[in-house]
């Protein structure tokens, strides 16, 4: 019974869910974060609307000047003051020239301006997002909406929006003005309308759906390449060409059988408002040819007429396809949306508790029970315990999958653990500002992860206001002063993305050097010296060892000759503490470690 209860509500709420979603797939309310954004800058806003609303007038005024040169210019002076109409004609135009120019400086501006505000508005909230949301969400498929779906908002504010506005004042001044002029066939236009709205209320939800889906699609292009790119050398070593351009081609071509299917519907949806506008305008000028010929019309007011209409039925008819375009950045509006509104697993509490100052450097796990969000069934760590003291140095070890690195990400509060209390200093770690508990870390992370940038700004990067001197003297203590002397422009020299004008040995020792120059009080080595040979591994290790007094330290090592000088050394299993002690008392165990380290040391020595 509690079983059927329980599936009725949850279909209840998947229902609930999926009538909110095509509720709002039916409307442009996603694009109202775009108009806040916008409306930031109401004189560039102000001097857009006033542009097109004199644009617009100037060519509603075209119509009249048309009457005029007709019926004045040669039916009452037989032509010779035609001039003068023209030259009317001729000011309309200039103003019409230079209304648009206006307009498009005014509402470009305000496109990219509105584009900008939102990536970086985005992008500020995507640095806030704990690991776990990119555990759940693709940064490369992120990336592709920060890039194709604010290139669509730009083209919407920056054109579209304009555009619709524009035919909006066109086809409601349009049809007051032939009003004026000739009620009753206007009457017979005013009656198509309907005709051209109703296929914008049937094809648009089904549209607006079809534009989210392809922009999808889109990004899932986007994603792939950048992974296959990015891994071209693995690609390549295994001879998976072939096999990833066929990937790619199934993904190309479901983008593009997307968005054919919206194609075909925006291509009926035009036909359509086509053969309505036009062919009331046909019939239009029918019955205004018989009022001509009849004597009750004159010419100029019948060529008025006709320019007017085709003004005020291209008007409405452009606005079917502006209508498609508002439905494709409203998607794209609302998958923006998503990443701004997403809220941080982690964040600072209300009221964050202060770091002892100066800091102790002490570390406390008590019952420390912690599940990965994306794999909840699998604790990585079971009623952990472990207490750091000041300047203590220890060694995690075991095997892959023990939970050494779980660890890190714990004391770094990238995670929370669902039981237990992680302490910094005595203060829980849930208690305190993340930013001020990563302020007193330094890692070392098992890859040597750099940035597009040159040498200087990657060393820095622990502590921005690092003078070169501090650089250098990081950069000798972890063995990296050799090489970079020798980079062609020194530290200004660009190292490539992700460091490739490096060797990995030496993007580790620049990951060391940066670690080093952070200078605080507890330092966080995962695997540091996994990617360096011999000579540079001693080396570096002579640094650590000086830079490790007075300073608490947690070193992660599958390599246990890189252990033995620590205080004490953790040795974890299925996310479990199994022994721990120094390196002679646990190897005189004969337990976990003993095995480990006579396995390792046995096959250095047949190397």
């Amino acid at each position: 019974m509690d079983g059927e209860i329980t599936e009725i509500a949850d279909t209840d709420a998947d229902t609930a869910g999926a009538e909110k979603s095509e509720k709002k797939s039916r409307s442009l309310a996603p694009l109202r974060m775009v108009y806040r954004e916008a409306g930031k800058y109401p004189t560039q806003v102000l001097c857009a609307l006033l542009a097109l609303v004199v644009t617009a007038a100037g060519t509603l005024a075209i119509p009249a000047a048309m009457q005029l040169i007709v019926d004045r210019g040669f039916g009452e002076t037989g032509g010779s003051d035609i001039g003068r109409w023209f030259r009317y004609l001729m000011v309309i135009v200039v103003v019409i020239a230079l209304g648009t120019a206006a307009r498009f400086y005014f509402v470009s501006w305000i496109g990219e301006r509105v584009v900008a505000d939102i990536r970086r508005t985005v992008h500020r909230n995507l640095l806030r997002m704990s690991p776990s949301f990119y555990e759940e969400n693709s940064p490369k498929e992120i990336s592709s909406r920060m890039t194709a779906d604010t290139a669509i908002i730009e083209t919407v504010v920056g054109t579209t929006v304009s555009v619709a506005l524009r035919n909006v004042f066109l086809g409601i001044g349009g049809t007051i003005y032939l009003f004026w002029l000739l009620p009753e066939l206007t009457i017979w236009l005013v009656v198509g309308i309907p005709g051209i709205i109703l296929p914008i209320v049937l094809f648009a939800r089904r549209i607006r759906s079809l534009s989210r889906d392809n922009q999808d699609r889109v990004a899932d292009v986007g994603a792939m390449v950048t992974e296959v790119l990015g891994a071209m050398k693995v690609v390549q070593s295994f001879g998976q060409e072939t096999r990833e351009s066929d990937r790619f081609g199934g993904a190309v071509e479901a983008t593009f059988d997307t968005a054919k299917r919206r194609i075909i519907l925006r291509s009926a949806m035009t036909a359509i408002i086509i053969l309505s506008i036009f062919g009331s305008v046909v019939l239009l000028l029918w019955r205004g040819a018989e009022g001509v010929a009849a004597g009750d019309i004159t010419g100029g007011t019948i060529l008025s007429f006709i320019v007017g209409a085709m003004i005020v039925a291209g008007a409405f008819g452009a606005l079917t396809e502006v209508y498609g375009e508002l439905l494709r950045g409203a998607g794209a509006a609302s998958r923006l949306a998503e990443l701004l509104e997403a809220k941080p697993a982690i964040a600072p509490p209300a009221r964050p508790e202060s770091l002892p100052n100066p800091p102790r450097g002490s570390l406390s796990f008590r019952n420390v029970t912690f599940r990965y969000p994306a794999r909840p069934e699998t604790p990585a760590l079971k009623d952990f315990n472990l207490e750091i003291e000041p300047g203590e140095t220890v060694a995690i070890v075991g095997p892959s999958g023990a939970g050494k690195s779980t660890i890190f990400q714990l004391v770094e509060r990238f995670y929370d653990p669902q039981v237990g209390t992680i302490r910094l200093d005595g203060v829980p770690l849930t208690a305190a500002d993340p930013a001020d508990i990563r302020d007193r870390l330094a890692l070392v992370p098992q890859d040597g992860v750099l940035f597009s940038a040159n040498a200087r700004d990657n060393l820095r990067y622990g502590r921005w206001d690092a003078d070169d001197a501090d650089i250098w003297e990081a950069a000798r203590a972890a063995n990296a002063h050799e090489f970079l002397e020798a980079l062609p422009k020194g530290l200004d020299t660009y190292l490539g993305e992700g460091g490739t004008q490096l060797s990995g040995g030496q993007q580790q020792r620049v990951a060391i050097a940066r670690a080093l120059l952070r200078d605080a009080p507890i330092l966080l080595l995962d695997e540091a010296t996994s990617a360096l040979d011999a000579e540079s591994e001693q080396l570096v290790q002579q640094a650590l060892e000086a830079l490790m007094q007075d300073r608490t330290t947690l070193v992660i090592a599958h390599r246990l000759a890189t252990v033995r000088a620590a205080n004490r050394i953790i040795v974890l299993q299925d996310g479990e503490v199994v022994e721990q002690g120094n390196h002679a008392e646990l190897s005189g165990a004969g337990g976990l470690y003993a095995r480990l380290a006579k396995l390792q040391f046995a096959a250095n020595e047949a190397a």
